[in-house]
């Protein structure tokens, strides 16, 4: 009997971790909204998931969960502003500014009514004045999208301890700043709005896929980046970058199903099946191309957007329209110094020129620094080596590439690669 009960049980425990991760957000929101302190509502809603976790399994999920939580990060922080106050022997001024009653009836009110989304408010407020944009889009990863130090600092390119010291000093400037950390102006807002879209797409392309782990997507995290960019973009409809990001998701996520195999595997775009590619999306997205690409000057995120679309409507890689996409990317390496965009640039070239021009990029690139350790260079270097007739080189590419990546799908794919050109010759 016990045993019939573990995947029940289990179940049940992926179910509600899945709920306080899409919660989590929300409620870090809300209690930065009435408490004006970060750092501190930060360890608060943790405390909370962390009493759900150990609780719901047992006891059931509330009737209203997010409720539930904000009201125990409530208490927290009003434990933390009593000790505050103690501490400093300041009551009355804390009292003035907080009073108990208030904190501990915090709940999904006629105040989060009118806040709209928790979620979507924390990424305009984490965009703090007080902060550079690199700085703002790291601290928003980390409180809306759920992502850890390391996968932060693996979608900037940085060490793990660079980018810890980078989220621990954005917290401090903004309690040094003297700016509340509260709901922007309008005007304020849409100075902010490049730093949300920038957020919006880094936790849209973990999600996708992910940096790291026994899985090839969070579905989790790319789910909840493009439910914040359509209400992102119903806020904002007259935004061409806003409607092209949401181009870009939509268009992108369309191919999800066709990615991974029965069990969990990577499957390249060049071998999946289109025929499960969701149709609908598409539509979508290159109907909101379509009408946001006439209306003014055209951004990164349409032309991401235009190339997905030129993916997406053919119906093989063999009858891709690569100068095309080739001639996006062009654009693109003149707007963003990304060099992830310089390597995808890199494939195109291959495409339309053959291997030798995509290889000869790959050398330029491989000057970055910021790519010189990084096991994309080595995996599309590893597929141009295969395409040119290289098959040591591929091999070893391959297997350098596996070395590198942290995602247990793509070290897997990686290898059978370089196991598969190794086998060809002795089975030809």
């Amino acid at each position: 009997m016990s045993g019939e009960g573990e995947p029940e049980e289990r179940e049940r425990r992926a179910r509600i971790d899945a709920m306080l991760r899409e919660l989590a957000p929300q409620v870090l929101g809300a209690v930065i909204r009435r408490f004006r302190d970060f750092a501190a509502s930060e360890d608060a809603v943790q405390e909370a998931l962390i009493v759900a976790a150990a609780r719901w399994p047992q006891g059931g999920v509330p009737e209203d969960p997010r409720a539930w939580l904000i009201r125990v990060a409530a208490r927290r922080m009003v434990d933390h502003v009593r000790a505050e106050t103690a501490r400093r022997r300041r009551e009355e001024l804390v009292v003035s500014l907080v009073p108990p009653e208030e904190q501990l009836a915090l709940g999904p009110d006629d105040d989060a009514a009118k806040a709209g989304d928790d979620a979507l408010l924390l990424l305009f407020m984490c965009c703090h004045p007080a902060l550079s944009t690199p700085t703002a889009i790291a601290l928003t990863l980390r409180a809306v999208g759920g992502l850890t130090t390391a996968e932060i600092a693996r979608a900037f390119l940085v060490p793990e301890a660079t980018m810890a010291q980078r989220i621990s000093r954005a917290k401090q400037t903004i309690g040094d700043s003297g700016v509340p950390f509260e709901r922007p102006a309008p005007e304020d807002a849409a100075r902010r709005l490049g730093a949300v879209l920038h957020v919006l797409y880094l936790i849209f392309s973990e999600g996708y896929a992910a940096s790291s782990g026994e899985r090839l997507q969070r579905t989790d995290l790319s789910g909840e980046a493009l439910r914040l960019a359509r209400m992102l973009h119903g806020l904002v409809p007259e935004d061409t970058e806003a409607a092209g990001l949401l181009a870009l998701m939509l268009l992108t996520d369309a191919r999800r199903a066709a990615r991974t195999g029965p069990d969990g595997e990577l499957i390249p775009l060049d071998e999946q099946d289109r025929s499960r590619w969701e149709r609908a999306a598409i539509a979508e997205g290159v109907a909101l191309l379509e009408a946001t690409l006439p209306r003014g000057a055209v951004g990164p995120y349409q032309l991401q957007a235009a190339i997905a679309a030129v993916h997406d409507e053919a119906s093989s890689t063999a009858e891709t329209d690569w100068p095309q996409i080739l001639a996006l990317y062009g654009l693109l390496q003149k707007m963003s110094d990304n060099p992830m965009v310089a390597l995808n640039g890199a494939v195109a070239a291959a495409m339309v020129h053959g291997p030798a021009a995509g290889l000869a990029r790959l050398d330029e690139l491989a000057k970055d620094p910021r790519l010189v350790e990084h096991h994309r260079l080595d995996a599309v270097r590893a597929h141009l080596l295969e395409r040119a007739g290289d098959i040591d080189g591929a091999i070893a590419g391959y297997r350098r590439a596996a070395a590198r990546t942290t995602s247990l799908p793509e070290r897997s794919y990686l290898l059978e690669r370089a196991a598969r050109l190794g086998a060809a010759p002795h089975e030809r």
